[in-house]
């Protein structure tokens, strides 16, 4: 009697490899629905943004009420800054360019230093990074009405750096490099930082147009 042990039969090799297939495909397909309800989870309300009274680059009076029933996007900035703003406001103007026509989306972009900021600066800064004033709005007032609605609301932060710390003219506050979320009924759903060495502003633009198509699905 020979000692080589017998061979596996062949049909038992298939048998096992379909098995085999059939777990894998069960494993990304358990994968593929995780990351489904990830992205379908409902955005917490992490706040409730109050009434306010601004001045957009048009010199037209904006309030809270204009922006009802629209989801929207908000960041500040000044416009004599030279640090992270002409970025910021770069990848605000990206995600214009990428929300689709069918969408109602706005952006809002505040200023830090509404003294020099007036609507006709704002203007000529909108038109230069390629505004679309029926899309984007910028805004400009007193700087109580500016942080009641920047720092109170939204979570957009801003210092003014004092003037033996200031590095340069231009070197004027310390603020936020955050996009904000805000849905139809005025509630705060999202937070994304926009610079540092750690963030991939593609991944953070697909993650905010995705959201926003989710709040605008909601009633």
């Amino acid at each position: 009697m020979s000692d080589t042990p017998q061979s596996i039969p062949r049909t038992l090799w298939l048998g096992m490899g379909l098995v085999m297939g059939l777990l894998g495909l069960a494993y990304i397909l358990s994968l593929a629905e995780m990351e489904r309800q990830h992205k379908h989870a409902a955005l917490p309300v992490l706040g409730k943004i109050a009434d306010f009274a601004l001045t957009n680059q048009d010199s037209q009076l904006t309030t809270l009420a204009d922006l009802t029933n629209h989801v929207w996007v908000a960041d500040i900035i000044f416009t004599r800054c030279a640090g992270p703003c002409p970025r910021m406001t770069g990848q605000m103007k990206s995600l214009q360019d990428l929300l689709p026509a069918t969408s109602r989306a706005q952006l809002v972009t505040l200023t830090t230093d509404p003294e020099f900021d007036t609507p006709t600066i704002l203007k000529r800064y909108s038109d230069h990074f390629g505004a679309n004033n029926k899309r984007w709005t910028f805004l400009t007032g007193t700087k109580s009405e500016i942080a009641n609605l920047g720092s109170g609301s939204l979570k957009l932060g801003s210092t003014p750096i004092k003037l033996e710390d200031q590095k340069s003219v231009a070197d004027l506050f310390i603020h936020t490099t955050i996009f904000v979320l805000v849905d139809k009924h005025a509630q705060l759903r999202g937070v994304f930082e926009t610079g540092g060495d750690d963030v991939n502003w593609t991944n953070v633009q697909t993650h905010i147009i995705a959201a926003i198509a989710q709040l605008e699905r909601e009633p």
